[in-house]
């Protein structure tokens, strides 16, 4: 699937349970959410867990926990791209010019 393919699902699926509905300040929140879920993930990843009541998982599993949060980040642009009509070639091309212009 390619990410023009995979950004009408997005749409689709999200419409399909009303998730598309809900207010932009809303989406944004979860947005921030996954983020932090990343930022979890890596942790994990790089140093470990460092409470005793978290599980140290494998390499492997925090590889896959860090791709599935990774998922729920892109799936909340995707939702906020959609609500604007900015498809994600837009976003990619516009920000490789930015940075080819401003770093070249």
């Amino acid at each position: 699937m390619d990410i023009n393919e995979f950004q009408k699902w997005v749409k689709q699926y999200y419409q399909d349970r009303n998730w598309s509905d809900l207010d932009i300040f809303v989406r944004i929140g979860f947005l921030a959410e996954e983020t932090g879920e990343v930022a979890r993930a890596i942790r994990a990843l790089e140093i470990g867990r460092d409470r005793p009541d978290e599980i140290d998982d494998s390499f492997e599993e925090n590889k896959e926990h860090l791709t599935e949060e990774l998922g729920d980040v892109l799936g909340n642009l995707i939702v906020i791209a959609n609500k604007y009509d900015i498809t994600l070639e837009d976003i990619f091309q516009t920000h490789q010019q930015k940075l080819a212009k401003r770093y070249t």
